[in-house]
């Protein structure tokens, strides 16, 4: 890591605990306060594959891989490509191959490294994305070891630009509805693929447009009459000359709104023949008389199986989109640590922006949820490893892995776009400036929400495993359990219709606004809060949901749709309950005392700030006593301050180095100016000649005939 710039002095209001000094990181704690250790606490948020990260950020900082913005869309695809060929002969990607194929079977560590390219150029690293995190893994996950040995080389090499067809314009995250047939033609032992109607197009697919010569596609396996649901066909769509295929179509989806250096297109397929061998069949096989077998006999779980295979997407944008948020945070905060604006303080001095609360209160609980994500990510990615490695592979654990992405990638993402856009703002005219990179940053996220998986559709998923969950615990007990549970429901109903709750706390606080402070503060208190309000969610949703039961289906669809929303909300629930658990836990790994205290005011920062959020459902509930509700607000506006000190200490932890930044007023530039309106201001102040302002005129002039009245008054007096 590079030692962080010198920064500017601000101002501090009075109370604070924090001393200003003239010199060094300003501003200071006193002496014997908590101070953040930067380079533990950066190796710490480096995670089990610090390694592969240091090699990945040393590689995203090379300015070959950085994105450019004065190219058109057609320069912009030109230079991804040369960049992913630059990649392919470093073989980036070859430590997700496993030992049979040459590679250490990391996975874990491939998806690390993937996330780092984010700072150097999104579109860089959503192509490479799809090329080996899509239609790459595709074709390792989904086939065999045939398989393997025809194609997974040149997919490494880009010696076969591949994409990955699933989407179709008309079913976007409805896969098991997919259009696209594969039909067997047994005396051929052929697939015949087909496109029935224009909807049916695969769509937004990366590579489509111009470079891809191969496709793993996405259709519904038909044979001797009988659709067995959709699987995955390795099907060529270009020739060595890029020429299309017979019977493929394609065409651009032409500029996007972000992503410009991805050739997104589309691809039809009329009655295109491929070998029956071109089944990727680990999952469902067809033998040359066209007979069906799968090792998995329920089609809806086979489907899904075969799906939860490339969750990897899930997890990788989890990832790059919390470096994007830092890598937001890290320009915004700097920027406001500079940045000089007003003197209501100082009739000689502007305030730094990061000094007025409200500019903590718009980046600092941000900072704290990307804390939250960091940790959280890196839970997630061990589980990825742990399953795709095979070491803690079973049905159970996919099935987990597949529900904690889905809570974790719409989070990350759409915080990521929250983050990037306040961060904006919180620049003022700088932030709208592309060379500072927080416009086009947010144009390239923007899709991140809605592609693989839209959040949306994730956090229904999400809902319907905690229902699941729910349901299954309810079975599982016994006569005797079940008294207890209506015990317990009745206890818990009670807490939420009666002020019991409410009276408790209230007693417990004593009406000491102190007491009520230090009972939020409290980790106990804060995952009571958390964990009961995740859990009461469900249960409602649950307990709505009951009258669906033996219904007709288009009545019980009806029913479930009455409650979409609040299944929404326990899904929002169950992930703010993971990132805090997931911060709690990652404070508890931290050595350093200092560190640890600060990072524990910015995980009580975040969990506040969760309950402020949904403030009214606690009180409304009984789960929080109006004091105490009282009292979060002025809590947070507390951590704020007592978090100002280190919040430079915090983003400069991240490790993120003036390659990966690249945005002048993080790297300088503010610093310069104030620098040099200051040297300008006191040589002016200094000058014999400087002009007087109207202002100091006007108090001058009133302020001699003060005097003159004083003095005629004098001279009257006996």
């Amino acid at each position: 890591m590079t030692a962080p710039a010198a920064r500017a002095v601000p101002s501090l209001p009075s109370g604070s605990g924090v001393t200003p000094t003239p010199t060094g990181p300003i501003p200071v704690p006193p002496p014997g306060a908590p101070r953040v250790d930067v380079e533990a606490l950066s190796t710490t948020l480096l995670g089990r594959w610090a390694d592969v990260r240091r090699a990945a950020r040393a590689r995203a900082a090379r300015p070959e891989l950085h994105r450019l913005d004065d190219l058109t869309v057609a320069q912009h695809r030109e230079r991804v490509l040369e960049q992913m060929h630059l990649l392919a002969r470093e073989g980036v990607s070859r430590i997700m191959l496993p030992e049979s194929l040459g590679g250490p079977n990391d996975n874990g560590g491939n998806v690390a490294g993937f996330e780092e390219l984010v700072v150097a150029d999104p579109s860089l690293q959503i192509k490479a994305g799809v090329q080996w995190g899509l239609y790459t893994s595709a074709i390792l996950q989904l086939g065999t070891a045939e398989h393997h040995a025809r194609w997974i080389e040149d997919a490494m090499t880009l010696a076969t630009p591949g994409a990955f067809a699933m989407t179709e314009t008309g079913h976007g995250s409805d896969v098991q509805s997919l259009a696209t047939t594969a039909t067997y033609d047994p005396e051929t032992q052929e697939w015949v693929v087909h496109t029935p109607f224009r909807a049916a197009w695969k769509d937004y697919l990366g590579n489509a447009a111009l470079h891809a010569r191969a496709a793993t596609v996405f259709a519904r396996l038909i044979t001797n009459g009988v659709d067995h649901g959709v699987h995955c066909f390795y099907v060529p769509v270009r020739d060595e000359h890029g020429a299309m295929m017979p019977g493929v179509r394609s065409e651009d989806d032409g500029p996007k709104g972000g992503l410009n250096g991805i050739d997104n297109g589309r691809l039809a397929f009329d009655h295109v023949r491929i070998p029956r061998t071109n089944l990727l069949n680990r999952y469902g096989d067809v033998a040359p008389d066209g007979t069906y077998t799968s090792p998995i006999d329920s089609p809806g779980r086979r489907f899904f199986t075969m799906l939860g295979t490339l969750v990897q997407g899930r997890v990788s944008l989890d990832g790059a989109a919390n470096r994007a948020s830092q890598l937001a945070l890290h320009i915004a905060i700097t920027y406001a640590s500079q940045r000089r604006q007003f003197t209501g303080a100082s009739p000689t001095e502007e305030t730094v922006l990061l000094d007025y609360q409200s500019h903590l209160a718009r980046l600092l609980p941000r900072l704290a949820e990307t804390y939250a994500g960091a940790f959280a990510h890196e839970q997630l990615l061990i589980a990825f490893d742990d399953v795709f490695s095979g070491r803690g592979d079973s049905p159970e654990a996919r099935e987990d892995l597949e529900t904690l992405a889905a809570a974790l990638k719409p989070t990350s993402t759409r915080l990521a776009l929250d983050t990037v856009q306040e961060c904006r703002e919180a620049c003022g005219g700088q932030g709208f400036l592309a060379e500072n990179r927080l416009v086009g940053l947010h144009q390239d996220l923007d899709v991140y929400a809605t592609f693989e998986g839209d959040n949306t559709v994730l956090l229904q998923l999400v809902g319907k495993r905690l229902l699941s969950d729910y349901t299954d615990e309810l079975r599982s007990i016994d006569r005797a359990g079940v008294g207890r549970f209506i015990a317990q429901r009745a206890e818990a109903l009670s807490r939420r219709h009666t002020p019991w709750n409410r009276l408790v706390q209230t007693a417990s606080d004593a009406g000491s606004m102190r007491r009520s402070s230090e009972s939020l503060r409290l980790p106990e208190f804060q995952e009571a809060m958390l964990t009961e309000r995740a859990r009461l969610k469900v249960e409602e949703v649950a307990l709505a949901l009951r009258s669906a039961a033996g219904k007709e289906p288009a009545e019980a669809a009806a029913i479930v749709n009455k409650h979409q929303v609040e299944l929404l909300d326990a899904a929002r629930a169950h992930a703010d309950l993971v990132r805090w658990e997931a911060f709690t836990a990652g404070i508890a790994g931290i050595d350093d005392e200092g560190t640890r205290l600060v990072l524990t005011d910015l995980r009580d920062l975040l969990g506040l700030t969760l309950i402020e959020r949904d403030l009214a459902w606690f009180l409304l509930d009984g789960m929080i006593s109006a004091q105490r509700g009282r009292t979060v607000s002025k809590d947070i506006r507390r951590l704020l301050w007592r978090l100002r000190p280190h919040a430079l200490d915090l983003v400069d932890a991240f490790g993120l180095e003036p390659g990966h930044v690249r945005a002048p007023i993080a790297l300088g530039a503010e610093r310069e100016r104030q620098d040099e309106a200051a040297a300008y201001v006191r040589a002016r102040r200094a000058s014999a000649d400087a002009p007087l302002s109207e202002k100091a005129q006007k108090a001058a002039l009133a302020e001699a005939e003060r005097a003159s009245a004083r003095q005629g008054r004098g001279r009257r007096r006996p």
